[in-house]
């Protein structure tokens, strides 16, 4: 009998660990990224530059370009700078801004993308999608996966602690993604994907128990692979729904209704305790997970209320009742409940008074 299988996209490469950045050069030596070794570099603010120095003299040949922050702009212009020169591949290094506006101008200059961290902020280090800013706020573009990544520890520890704590809340809201797609299927007959499904809640669970802190390398190991985790399942759904959910309808809205609040993965984590605090109150579920979630924030200093990041209490209520419209056609706890304003900041009152100090 023959044998059915897919074809599923994966990076050809992916390192972990101290001294990694040491291995570009052999990486891109590799004759399927590219064959004639003329390459790109694109460097953010911070310690882009240091690194592309310590790997130029590996490459044969490679030009250097500054990408000013992560908006459909600074993407354009890079993608436009790519393409004038030939290039047969781009590395992008840096931080999400950075990485999220390589992958997207990669993906116009139609080259592969070689992702290379300098902290762990969020699941865009290997992720189909970049988050990127333009004149009506910002938005998710679809995007060709990185073709190999690395992840050099000794760079993310000297990282601002603050960005690589973010990255657990992002992981950690696949959780809710997870459990809002499989709403979807039960209420919609949303076809599910269950091996995204799969790496997505396995990223989260991993992380979740993990008892050291990033100042382990251990943990960033666990971290980072569960970002990498969360990209692949992106990938394989052919969408973000495996790590998006009604957690990430409320960070959108966050970062539409008041921007600079706080970073990606901070929101995500917030928005996923909330969620599971709605789900508890009106579904009757989800009241342990919520406990866990709750405590793995608190446990690496990350917010799960709103007055942790500058919300009011009503602030974040307007965020969580404009939520669904970040993601039109999307359906999360928050579709289900469809709660009018009242309902929501009573909700929200609710929730700071059990899980406040």
């Amino acid at each position: 009998m023959p044998q059915l299988m897919r074809s599923l996209p994966a990076p050809l490469s992916v390192e972990i660990r101290r001294g990694a950045v040491a291995a570009l050069g052999e990486l891109l030596a590799d004759r399927r990224i590219a064959t004639e070794g003329r390459v790109a570099i694109a460097v953010g603010p911070g310690q882009g530059d240091a690194i592309a120095e310590q790997v130029r003299p590996s490459l044969t040949e490679c030009d250097v370009f500054h990408v000013p922050g992560g908006t459909v702009d600074a993407a354009v212009s890079l993608s436009s700078r790519l393409r004038s020169g030939w290039y047969e591949a781009v590395v992008g290094i840096g931080g999400g801004r950075t990485i999220d506006a390589t992958k997207y101008a990669a993906t116009l200059a139609g080259i592969p993308m070689v992702s290379v961290a300098t902290n762990l902020s969020h699941d865009g280090i290997c992720s189909p999608v970049a988050s990127l800013e333009h004149d009506k706020g910002k938005g998710s573009f679809g995007v060709a996966m990185p073709l190999a990544m690395i992840v050099d520890l000794d760079y993310v520890h000297a990282a601002p602690e603050r960005l690589v704590r973010a990255g657990i809340g992002d992981v950690i809201s696949n959780l809710s993604a997870v459990d809002d797609w499989l709403l979807a299927a039960e209420d919609c007959g949303e076809p599910v994907d269950r091996l995204a499904l799969t790496l997505a809640r396995t990223a989260a669970e991993a992380l979740l128990y993990q008892p050291e802190s990033i100042e382990s390398d251990h943990f960033l190991t666990v971290l980072a692979e569960g970002l990498v985790l969360s990209g692949m399942a992106m990938s394989f759904a052919g969408s973000s729904r495996p790590s998006s959910g009604g957690d990430h309808e409320i960070l959108h809205a966050v970062d539409q209704l008041f921007p600079g609040t706080a970073n990606h993965g901070e929101l995500a984590g917030l928005g996923a305790a909330f969620c599971y605090f709605l789900r508890d109150r009106f579904l009757g579920a989800g009241g342990e997970r919520l406990k866990e979630i709750v405590t793995c924030l608190e446990r690496h200093r990350l917010p799960w209320l709103p007055g942790e990041v500058g919300l009011s209490e009503e602030q974040f209520a307007e965020a969580v009742v404009y939520a669904p419209q970040t993601r039109p056609g999307r359906y999360t706890v928050l579709e289900r409940l469809a709660l009018d304003h009242d309902a929501v900041l009573t909700a929200v009152r609710d929730y700071v008074r059990s899980y406040g100090d």
